[in-house]
């Protein structure tokens, strides 16, 4: 569903960046603060979903949205990293630039 050239972390090393035990990324996973997709059989992360400190700011509220909406988590995922020249970049690379409030913007307007 991503681009294969799209850097991915496993579940130890995000847990490792975020300074969290394992169980509590998966509890991230679960409560959908992070979204995985799984790679050869294990479940990696997108590394653009982390920040110095922890997940982008943004990314857990337009993530809820988004399933809010109806969509699933591979829509969502494709959607973070799709181009719109209207921001212009891809959503997470607004996020991860804090433009989060046009981000969401465009993810509450998806909805309608």
């Amino acid at each position: 569903m991503l681009a294969p050239d799209l850097e991915v972390l496993p579940l130890p090393e995000v847990a490792e960046r975020l300074g969290l035990p394992i169980n509590r990324v998966h509890q991230l996973l679960r409560d959908g603060q992070l979204l995985a997709e799984r790679r050869g059989g294990v479940l990696v992360v997108p590394a653009a979903f982390l920040a110095a400190g922890g997940v982008v700011k943004g990314l857990p509220g337009t993530i809820t949205v988004l399933r809010d909406s109806g969509f699933s988590t591979e829509e969502i995922l494709r959607w973070l990293f799709t181009e719109d020249e209207t921001l212009p970049g891809t959503p997470i690379e607004a996020l991860r630039g804090d433009r989060g409030r046009e981000v969401k913007r465009r993810a509450q307007a998806l909805g309608f």
